[in-house]
């Protein structure tokens, strides 16, 4: 099987530990940067180029798109679903998980618990919307941000009003969220593929940072986790249609809350923390997917061999 692993940087860890996994099992793997394709738009025939070249066929590919270029990543994403090539994760899962308010839109829709969140794009009513979310401190996010990058947290009234009007003079688009008091800095990661857990950590924040994300200097370890907290990582990966992701829950005192999805997760810190192969188990799905599409394929081209007979 060829795989093409969509990625800006080959040397980075989760990419690379998902190529030697792959390719310890026997598959070609190669890896291009999204921004080195070419799109062409033709009547019937959509295609990439490469350096001039068209782009060889490859049997399924996996986007790793950074945040910085997720216009253009998406569509990539997209052409190779036009020209027929299986993609895990597809461009519309990818764009779900990267809009943080159409996620917890959909998150709340298929009732999975959330932090209560205010999306605001004037002053009018600020006062009301920080009383939704239970007042100071509260959090303001990006609602395109990732690895915590765009996340503040305010302690006062004021510093809301402050950091709101910044940004919208920025004219960037912003979400009010609930800071939840009882998870202190800590939240959980749980890897999901194929509709199931195959990893999960504790991630807790440095001192004085409130932020537990790993690229910001939190620690992780293994953690067991409750049955619920499975079951909601399960769906909330179902809800945004994501085969491969990274789901992050706070620990709050009525039991697990969705804080954000990520469609690219990285797998460096999991895998150190709990000593799980999360790349094998990401190669053994692509496997699987892949097989799964090749034959619903070979089932479409028999139908209309049918139909083109009795025609």
């Amino acid at each position: 099987m060829h795989i093409l692993l969509l990625s800006r940087n080959p040397s980075l860890y989760s990419t690379s530990r998902v190529v030697l996994s792959a390719r310890s099992r026997g598959h070609e793997v190669s890896v291009i940067d999204p921004l080195d394709f070419q799109i062409v738009v033709l009547r019937g025939r959509p295609t990439l180029f490469v350096g001039g070249a068209r782009v060889p066929r490859f049997d399924v590919v996996v986007p790793r798109i950074g945040a910085s270029i997720t216009n253009y990543g998406l569509a990539v994403v997209r052409q190779f679903d036009l020209m027929g090539v299986p993609v895990l994760n597809n461009a519309a899962s990818i764009a779900r998980s990267r809009d943080k308010l159409r996620a917890l839109q959909l998150l709340s829709r298929a009732g999975l618990d959330i932090p209560t969140t205010v999306c605001a794009r004037t002053p009018a009513g600020l006062a009301a919307a920080l009383d939704l979310v239970g007042g100071s401190p509260a959090i303001v996010k990006l609602q395109q941000g990732t690895q915590g990058i765009g996340t503040m947290i305010a302690d006062t009234e004021q510093a809301v009003h402050a950091l709101l009007e910044t940004f919208w003079a920025m004219g960037q688009d912003i979400v009010l969220q609930e800071y939840v008091r009882e998870s202190k800095g800590r939240d959980v990661r749980i890897i999901v593929v194929g509709g199931k857990v195959v990893a999960a950590m504790r991630r807790q924040a440095k001192k004085g940072e409130f932020r537990a994300n790993l690229h910001r200097g939190g620690h992780g370890t293994n953690v067991t986790l409750p049955a619920a907290y499975k079951r909601i990582a399960v769906k909330a990966a179902e809800v945004m249609g994501l085969e491969v992701s990274g789901v992050d829950l706070l620990e709050g005192k009525a039991g697990p809350r969705i804080l954000e999805i990520n469609s690219s997760p990285g797998i460096e810190g999991i895998e150190r923390a709990t000593g799980v192969d999360v790349a094998g188990a990401i190669v053994a799905h692509i496997e699987k997917f892949a097989r799964k599409n090749k034959r619903r394929r070979m089932g479409k081209a028999t139908v209309a061999q049918i139909i083109g007979a009795d025609g």
